[in-house]
């Protein structure tokens, strides 16, 4: 039965045509009553098909699913950036993505971007994210897309779709690859105090242009991986891919103090590899210890050449990056703490930049052929120990798993983990609630949608006000 199924098993990744709104969604089992507001996710959706275009490009559509008193009810709607509209209006795609136009497209349009990575809550807004262009604000109970937000004109360029909120302070740390432009080798850093006010914004160089989609940030220091996924734009104006996997670059992070500044910045080297996702770091005296998904090569992307990377190699797996900052070596040191494939990690976000208790990603089923299947959820302890597994029926998959504390002074990891669920055999998708450690205890509650949920990148809860 496990072959037949994994014989048949079909992506998710294809877009849905429709906007709908479900005001009342059947609840199987019980919803917390502490479960109070709303779940957005965010993941591309493509209006139109834009042949060769690559999955990471696809219009955002945002899915909201919003709990209130044991109740459910959802909506959805595309963000509608200058790209979305432009399209729209065209009734056809014109661009191919990263920045690139369609042949026939018109000659004044230039990208305005997917906002389909991400989606945040700080300082009273909610904004889509993606890394190549500004946050686009959204309002929040209608999904309606409100435009980019441009912090009163402090900021400009690439925004990444994973800023990260210090726990204590609120402040919004950020950076931004190709900042001097399209596939340069220049980040930009920042931060954004609670209230919305833009502290800081500047701009420095890295060894290599490359495609830097997380940065890890703890309570005094800022690290950026510059991993060997990289941009080109002799590639991108030659009609090859603008992304690729060059191992020969090697790979760097560099590390910077929090107050310090970019000219000081340390860069460390390891065995080439690719991450596209931390899930947190903190300090350890002198070391900086960090948790990340780390792949051998980038997934996804082909090798300068044209030629596919190994998938043998393209899977991630739970792996500690640590830094010596008194040592006498350029040199940080990586090792693995599972053989289990999986990604999207997700913390306690009270714990973020802090030594945290407890972690959580989704998982492919080990017992299973289908490698790199997101089939079930990882609870790992601060030191990558297995805690818990839950696997999904063959064939199923399943979203970046999101905490959602019990309350604000509860304990670290005292809450539930919210995630879509595709149901493989009914084609549609349901929003599974678990006991934050005790997931092998399976869902105490599923939210059932009568469509799916294509399968996505991230998403964040928001607490009703």
């Amino acid at each position: 039965m496990q072959q037949d199924a994994i014989a048949e098993h079909r992506s998710n990744r294809g877009p849905i045509p429709f906007e709908a709104d479900a005001p009342v969604l059947k609840v199987i089992g019980e919803l917390p009553r502490e479960l109070n507001g709303t779940l957005y996710r965010n993941g591309p959706n493509p209006q139109f098909d834009s042949p060769g275009a690559h999955w990471f490009v696809g219009d955002g559509m945002l899915h909201a699913f919003h709990l209130e008193n044991g109740r459910a009810s959802y909506r959805n709607r595309w963000v509608r950036t200058p790209k979305w509209l432009a399209e729209h209006d065209a009734g056809r795609a014109l661009f191919a993505g990263f920045g690139r136009k369609l042949p026939d497209a018109p000659a004044n349009l230039t990208d305005g971007g997917a906002a389909n990575t991400n989606i945040i809550f700080h300082a009273g807004k909610l904004l889509a994210l993606e890394e190549a262009h500004l946050p686009t604000e959204i309002e929040p109970g209608t999904l309606a897309t409100r435009g980019y937000h441009n912090y009163q004109g402090r900021l400009a360029g690439a925004f990444t779709a994973h800023p990260k909120i210090d726990p204590t302070t609120g402040e919004l740390v950020f950076f931004g690859y190709n900042a001097a432009g399209p596939l340069t080798p220049a980040l930009s850093y920042g931060s954004i105090d609670a209230s919305g006010n833009v502290t800081r914004f500047e701009r420095f160089e890295t060894p290599y242009a490359s495609m830097v989609h997380d940065f890890i940030v703890t309570e005094n220091h800022v690290l950026f991986p510059v991993l060997p996924l990289t941009g080109s734009m002799e590639r991108a104006t030659s009609g090859r891919p603008p992304y690729a996997w060059e191992p020969d670059k090697g790979a760097y992070v560099g590390v910077m103090k929090r107050k310090g500044s970019s000219k000081d910045i340390v860069w460390f080297r390891a065995e080439t590899c690719y991450v596209l996702h931390v899930m947190n770091a903190w300090e350890d005296g002198n070391r900086i210890v960090a948790d990340v998904m780390q792949f051998e090569e980038a997934p996804l992307f082909p090798r300068a050449d044209g030629q596919p990377t190994d998938s043998k190699k393209s899977f991630a797996r739970h792996c500690r990056w640590t830094f010596d900052l008194a040592g006498n070596t350029d040199r940080f040191q990586q090792a693995y703490l599972d053989d289990l494939t999986g990604e999207f990690p997700r913390v306690d976000d009270r714990r973020a930049g802090l030594k945290s208790r407890h972690g959580w990603y989704a998982c492919s089923n080990p017992k299973l052929p289908v490698i790199g299947a997101l089939s079930g959820i990882a609870h790992v302890d601060g030191n990558g120990k297995r805690l818990g597994l839950y696997l999904l029926p063959p064939g199923d998959t399943i979203s970046e798993p999101v905490f959602v504390e019990r309350s604000k002074d509860a304990a670290e990891g005292d809450g539930w983990l919210l995630a879509v669920v595709w149901r493989a055999d009914e084609n549609r998708s349901d929003l599974a609630v678990f006991t934050a450690t005790d997931i092998e205890a399976g869902p105490v509650a599923l939210v059932q949608l009568g469509h799916r949920v294509p399968d996505g990148f991230h998403g964040n809860w928001v607490r009703a006000q």
